[in-house]
């Protein structure tokens, strides 16, 4: 009977590692789509910067005329 409970929790063991080598994927997918849209919002949020201080300066010379 100690041989087959062994083989079952191995089996168990298996089972999870599974589990978590499919979690850690998708985590991991995750994690990159992440990254990416991080990285397109920090470059649009570098545009609009661009794009106010362009105004801003536009102001600036409109007022000195």
């Amino acid at each position: 009977m100690e041989i087959k409970d062994l083989e079952n929790k191995i089996d168990e063991l298996i089972q999870v590692c599974d589990e978590l080598e499919k979690k850690h994927t998708v985590m991991h997918a995750d994690q990159e789509k992440w990254l990416q849209e991080r990285t397109r919002l920090l470059e649009k949020n570098e545009l609009a910067k661009n794009k106010v201080e362009a105004m801003i300066m536009r102001l600036k010379s409109l007022e000195q005329d």
